[in-house]
């Protein structure tokens, strides 16, 4: 179980965007006491795939045919540097 900073930190999310899923029921948590704990797994889920869901398969590919790029990976990417 993680701690809503734990799980920001881990996310390389702002602490409040988590709470925000929380609030939204995007993400599960336990209340202990004044604290939201989260499984990770669902964390997992909700930055996963979940997160932005499929693409229209039209959007695979740019208006000229080459592969459209993957801009949120190597913005994650970047990210794990940090």
């Amino acid at each position: 179980m993680l701690t809503v900073p734990e799980a920001a930190k881990r996310t390389g999310r702002n602490p409040e965007t988590i709470r925000r899923w929380i609030r939204s029921g995007r993400l599960r948590s336990e209340r202990v006491g004044t604290q939201h704990l989260v499984e990770e797994r669902d964390l997992e889920h909700a930055t996963g795939g979940w997160e932005t869901g499929p693409l229209p398969e039209e959007w695979h590919t740019m208006s000229d045919g080459r592969p459209m790029i993957d801009v949120v990976r190597y913005v994650r990417l970047s990210r794990e540097g940090h």
